[in-house]
């Protein structure tokens, strides 16, 4: 089964909270925080995706382009450590 990675902030700590979940599961498990500090172009990545998904008007293709724009800073991120 395939690993989704999910991102949000938490703006109190100015952390971005990466998580996951199989397709087709409700269970999320955590994975990390990462203070802005540490990464500041996921932070704000993260930050626009969230924007988007509250945009009153949504587009999915969107969405997921930039979703994929955070799975691969992460992936990066982590290549780096």
């Amino acid at each position: 089964m395939n690993k989704n990675l999910l991102f949000t902030i938490d703006i109190q700590t100015q952390e971005v909270i990466v998580s996951s979940s199989s397709k087709g599961s409700n269970k999320i498990n955590f994975i990390e925080r990462i203070k802005q500090i540490d990464n500041n172009m996921l932070y704000d990545a993260v930050q626009t995706l969230t924007s988007i998904s509250k945009s009153s008007n949504f587009d999915m293709a969107i969405f997921k382009s930039m979703d994929k724009v955070c799975q691969i800073m992460y992936s990066k991120h982590k290549e780096s450590k």
